[in-house]
């Protein structure tokens, strides 16, 4: 039986909750699970996330559940980027992706595997 929403989550959310509960069990699941049980839960929270109103209840829901919160901030990249990510891991991602980058252009080669084309 799945475990009922906390008191303080809005009946707008209870169902965004319940799958991001669902989503924090999977991503921690001891077992194997299976991709397209999780692809469906992930498409299910998507949807719900797109269609939650903002504002603190939604802010609290993300802050208790890591896999929503990334889930969240994809979805939303195209406008706020790294919004909910800690500048600084944000910053160190960015500036890495940006030294990656530039190697590959120096040395184009190296961009196949060992090598070869």
């Amino acid at each position: 039986m799945a475990t009922p929403p906390s008191p303080d989550v809005p009946v707008s959310l209870t169902v965004t909750h319940v799958l991001a509960q669902l989503m924090e069990r999977l991503d921690h699941s001891a077992v194997p699970v299976d991709a397209h049980q999780y692809r469906s839960v992930a498409a299910r929270l998507a949807d719900a996330l797109r269609a939650a109103p903002p504002g603190a209840a939604l802010s609290a829901l993300l802050e208790t559940h890591p896999a929503a919160a990334e889930l969240y901030e994809n979805l939303n990249y195209q406008h706020a980027g790294l919004c909910r990510s800690p500048l600084d891991r944000s910053l160190a991602a960015e500036t890495g992706a940006r030294e990656l980058i530039s190697k590959a252009r120096q040395h184009p080669e190296q961009g196949t595997l060992h090598g070869q084309n």
